[in-house]
C-alpha cells in the first residue's frame, strides 16, 4: 500500500534519482517530471497526494507553474525547491499558497519531514491526540472521584473540554469513550450540586462565585479605578464555545479566563436577571414585584433588564452612566457598529447577544438546522462560522481599538439531552424540559434534584404549594401523555435549565488590548 502519489517536477530530475529511490523504499508512488508545460498536462489527468516543484526551471518557471496547477488542482500541496533565498520570490511563491518551500541542496531528511507536515499531518496528530488521551484517561477518572470542590470541578471541566475539542480535531474515534467519561463526571457532579447547592442558599459566604456576583466582582471595580467597561453577555455561550471564540479573538486582546456557577434554573429568566440586578430571583421579585414575571405570565421573561441594571445601581449609590442594548439580528448589530463612537460617553456599556441560544432553539424546531448542526463538532463550527462572519467580529475590532476593560460572559450553558424522563404536571406547569416547577408535580426522586421549598433556594413559588424539580445528567422530561413522539422530538437536542458542568460552569472573562509595541 503506498504511503502517497507524488509529483516531482524538476529539470534536473536525473541528479535527483538517489532522492526518489529513498522515497520509493518508504512506499512513496514518484512521478518526476522535468519541465512545467508536461506537469501541467499530467494534473489535468492525475490528482497528486503532493507536488514538488522546482522553482527555477527553462521555459515555464517554477511560479508559472505553481499558479497553473494551482488552477486545476487547487487542494494538492505543493513544495517549492528553490536555489534562491530572494524575499521576493518567497513572497510570491507563499502569497500563491505554497505548503512549504525546501533550499536547495535538498536532503532526505528534509523532504520527508515536508511528506509528513503535509500527507501525513492529520493521522499523526491523531496518534499523539489519542495517546495524550489515553494517557489522561485514569488520571481524570480519579479525580472525578476526588472532586469536592468548585475549583476542582472548574478543572476537571476544563480538562475535558481540551479533549473533546483535540479529539473533534482530530477526527478520533475516541470520543465515544471521551463522551462516556464526561457522563460519568455529569453524573458525580449532580451529586455534589445535590449535596451543597441549598447549603450555598443559606450562607453565601461558603459558596462560589454565582450570578448575582457578577457586577459587584467583575464591573464595579473597574469603574471604582474610573476604568470604563463594556459588558457582553452572549446568551447560552458554554465553555468549549468560549474556547473557539478565544482563538478568534486572542490576537487582540490579552485575556483572563475564569469560570462561575450559574444559579438554578439554569434558565435566562433567572440567570441573568440575576446578573443584572446583583440579586437572586426571590429577591427580586419581592424586592421589585414589577420587574419580575413569572413563569406562568404570557409577557417576555426578559423585558426588564435595563430596568434592573439600575436597580443595581442605585443599591449600591453608585452615579455612573451606562447603556443597554439586545442584540436579535444582524441589522441590531450593524446599528450598534454605526453608533459605536457615541457609546464612548458612558462608563459602561451592556450588551445581550442572543445568537447562540437562538441557534440552539432553531436546531430544536428546525429539521435542517438540526442536520447542519447534527453533533457537538457541527454545533461549534456554526457558532465559529458565526464568530467570522457576523458584525460581532467587527465589536471585537472595534473595541481592540480602545482601552475598555471588556468583560464576557453569559447567563447559562447547555446540554445534548438525551435520556427522557417521565413526569405529570397539571396544565399550569412551565414547559421548560430542564426544570419543571408547580403544584403536584409526580415524578421519580431517584432521577431529579428536588426543591420543595423554593424560598430556601432563592426562588420565587408563584403557589404555596410550588416545587421545583431539576434534570440531570443528558436527561430530559416528557409528559406521559404521547410520550415516545416527544421523547424522539426532543432526543439529541440542546436544552438548559436542569444540572449539569455544561449548564452551570460557564465562562467569565476579563480583557484588555493588546498593546503593540
Amino acid at each position: 500500500m503506498s504511503n502517497g502519489k507524488l509529483l516531482w517536477v524538476d529539470d534536473e530530475i536525473d541528479l535527483l534519482r538517489a532522492h526518489i529511490i529513498f522515497l520509493e523504499k518508504r512506499e512513496y508512488d514518484v512521478t518526476t517530471i522535468s519541465n512545467g508545460e508536461d506537469a501541467i498536462e499530467l494534473c489535468r489527468n492525475t490528482t497528486f497526494d503532493l507536488i514538488l516543484l522546482d522553482e527555477m526551471m527553462p521555459g515555464l518557471t517554477g511560479l508559472e507553474t505553481l499558479q497553473r496547477i494551482k488552477d486545476i488542482q487547487p487542494t494538492t500541496p505543493i513544495v517549492m525547491v528553490t536555489k534562491s533565498e530572494e524575499e521576493n520570490i518567497m513572497n510570491q511563491a507563499i502569497g500563491r499558497k505554497i505548503a512549504d518551500y525546501l533550499i536547495k541542496p535538498v536532503n532526505p531528511s528534509q523532504i520527508l519531514i515536508a511528506l509528513k507536515k503535509n500527507i501525513h499531518k492529520r493521522e499523526l496528530v491523531t496518534e499523539v491526540t489519542q495517546s495524550g488521551y489515553r494517557e489522561d484517561f485514569n488520571k481524570i477518572s480519579i479525580s472525578i472521584d476526588d472532586c469536592n470542590s468548585f475549583d476542582d470541578w472548574t478543572e476537571i471541566y476544563r480538562l475535558l473540554t481540551k479533549w473533546e475539542l483535540e479529539l473533534s480535531n482530530a477526527d478520533s474515534k475516541m470520543l465515544e469513550m471521551l463522551q462516556m467519561q464526561k457522563e460519568e463526571a455529569n453524573n458525580a457532579f449532580a451529586k455534589y450540586i445535590q449535596k451543597n447547592y441549598m447549603q450555598w442558599m443559606e450562607n453565601a459566604k461558603n459558596r462560589p462565585l454565582m450570578s448575582n456576583d457578577i457586577f459587584k466582582t467583575n464591573i464595579f471595580p473597574t469603574l471604582d479605578n474610573k476604568e470604563k467597561a463594556f459588558c457582553i453577555v452572549i446568551d447560552n455561550l458554554r465553555y468549549d464555545h468560549w474556547k473557539i471564540l478565544a482563538n478568534e479573538i486572542s490576537n487582540l486582546f490579552e485575556i483572563k479566563e475564569n469560570m462561575y456557577m450559574s444559579i438554578l434554573p439554569t434558565a435566562t429568566q433567572y440567570g441573568r436577571n440575576a446578573i443584572f440586578s446583583g440579586l437572586m430571583p426571590y429577591d427580586i421579585q419581592k424586592m421589585y414585584p414589577d420587574l419580575w414575571v413569572d413563569e406562568d405570565e404570557d409577557e417576555g421573561k426578559n423585558v426588564n433588564e435595563e430596568a434592573l441594571i439600575q436597580t443595581q445601581f442605585d443599591r449600591y449609590r453608585r452615579h455612573e452612566t451606562f447603556s443597554y442594548h439586545k442584540i436579535n439580528d444582524s441589522q441590531t448589530i450593524d446599528k450598534l457598529i454605526e453608533r459605536f463612537g457615541e457609546l464612548e460617553k458612558y462608563d459602561l456599556n451592556v450588551v445581550v447577544i442572543n445568537f447562540i441560544d437562538m441557534l440552539s432553539h432553531a436546531r430544536t424546531e428546525s429539521k435542517m438546522v438540526r442536520e447542519l448542526a447534527n453533533n457537538e463538532s457541527a454545533y461549534r463550527s456554526i457558532t465559529q462560522s458565526w464568530l467570522k462572519h457576523s458584525g460581532i467580529a467587527e465589536l471585537f475590532h472595534l473595541l481592540s481599538h480602545k482601552d475598555y476593560k471588556v468583560v464576557i460572559t453569559t447567563d447559562h450553558g447547555s446540554i445534548r439531552a438525551n435520556k427522557p424522563i417521565k413526569i405529570i404536571g397539571d396544565k399550569n406547569t412551565n414547559t421548560n424540559l430542564r426544570y419543571k416547577l408547580g403544584k403536584n408535580l409526580n415524578y421519580d426522586s431517584r432521577q431529579v434534584f428536588e426543591i420543595k421549598d423554593p424560598h430556601k433556594a432563592n426562588l420565587p413559588s408563584p403557589n404555596i404549594s410550588t416545587s421545583y424539580v431539576f434534570a440531570t445528567g443528558d436527561s430530559f422530561f416528557a409528559y406521559p401523555n404521547n410520550y415516545n413522539y416527544y421523547a424522539t422530538y426532543y432526543k439529541n437536542t440542546f436544552q438548559h435549565g436542569g444540572i449539569s458542568m455544561e449548564e452551570m460552569l460557564i465562562p467569565l472573562i476579563s480583557m484588555t488590548r493588546r498593546k503593540k509595541e
